[in-house]
């Protein structure tokens, strides 16, 4: 059911915003959070991987509570299965990859990027995501990609632009690559058994096909633009213009907690047990990545172009529509 939800497309998220316009929205900001003592409850779809270790140690370190708010965290494959939940009502507030949150945005979905998320760390061969073949793979670069299975989380996300992207520099026709939908923590052992033949990985999940002897042949987050901002929290239109103190409030906690996470990497990569299953061994070597508290505007617009030459938009997403 999980992975159905995932593979959603364009035209279900905008089913999902109409039913926005029901009855049920009248009562969005009360009966979907409960209220008690002065708390707030709001729920966030998120994803188990080691972007959203922030918002875990700034719940853990009560900088949500603090604000009045206790976050209520539930996990989803991507943020192409988020985005229907924010704007349906199912969550408050979501973690998306921007290309899921663009397509969105230029379908007329309400959705709202309210805080910066996670940004690569610029650096090849030393960021958080990689596109990764099997130990004694045949394949050396992205460019001999074409006619090969490559597994991405969800499909029309930013690691399918990226990977595209990686091709394309390495002299290959993205348009020939055959994407496969798989969750992260199913990637490892797929490669290893040579059911796919490339996974574009991020962590934990890179750090244990690593472990397996697996081999990073591009940094793609890195291909797309330097210091990429990669995904942000968001919510629906309507929440923010029917909550805006309580936007305001997850705003501050969640810049918090980014601030926090980038100061303490070793909590940051301790607090990703609480939430994935990688063992104490693994976790050491797991490359953590960027948590700035502003969005690079200009990354995101290179992301955009990306997707309008892959054809992931049918008009141009609105950028000042979509970020704060």
């Amino acid at each position: 059911m999980r992975r159905l939800f995932a593979g959603l497309a364009v035209g279900a998220l905008l089913v999902a915003a109409s039913a926005c316009g029901s009855s049920d929205d009248s009562s969005e900001s009360s009966d979907n959070n409960s209220s008690s003592g002065g708390t707030t409850t709001v729920k966030v779809g998120v994803i188990p991987i080691v972007d959203v270790a922030p918002i875990y140690l700034g719940q853990k370190k009560g900088f949500f509570s603090k604000r009045g708010l206790k976050l209520e965290l539930t996990t989803a494959q991507g943020g192409a299965a988020i985005v229907p939940g924010v704007v349906s009502g199912q969550f408050q507030f979501g973690f998306s990859n921007m290309t899921s949150l663009m397509i969105a945005q230029s379908q007329n979905v309400p959705v709202k990027a309210v805080v910066n998320g996670i940004s690569s760390t610029g650096v090849e061969g030393k960021d958080f995501g990689a596109l990764t073949v099997k130990k004694d793979s045949p394949i050396k670069s992205a460019g001999e990609l074409e006619g090969k299975k490559v597994a991405v989380n969800t499909l029309k996300n930013i690691n399918e632009t990226a990977v595209r992207e990686s091709v394309r520099k390495a002299g290959g026709d993205p348009s020939k690559v055959q994407f496969v939908e798989l969750a992260f923590d199913q990637m490892p052992a797929a490669l290893d058994s040579g059911q796919i033949d490339a996974a574009m990985v991020v962590e934990p999940a890179l750090a244990t096909v690593k472990s397996q002897g697996a081999v990073e042949i591009a940094s793609s987050l890195v291909d797309v633009a330097k210091d990429l901002t990669v995904a942000m929290y968001f919510t629906s239109a309507q929440y923010e213009q029917q909550n805006p103190e309580l936007v305001k409030k997850f705003q501050e906690a969640t810049a918090e907690s980014l601030a926090y996470a980038d100061a303490h990497p070793d909590e940051a990569r301790e607090i990703v047990t609480t939430y994935t299953k990688i063992p104490a061994a693994v976790l050491a070597n797991v490359v953590l990545p960027k948590w700035p508290a502003e969005a690079n505007r200009d990354s995101i617009e290179a992301l955009a172009k990306l997707g309008e030459e892959d054809g992931l938009f049918k008009t141009a997403p609105d950028l000042d529509k979509l970020l704060p």
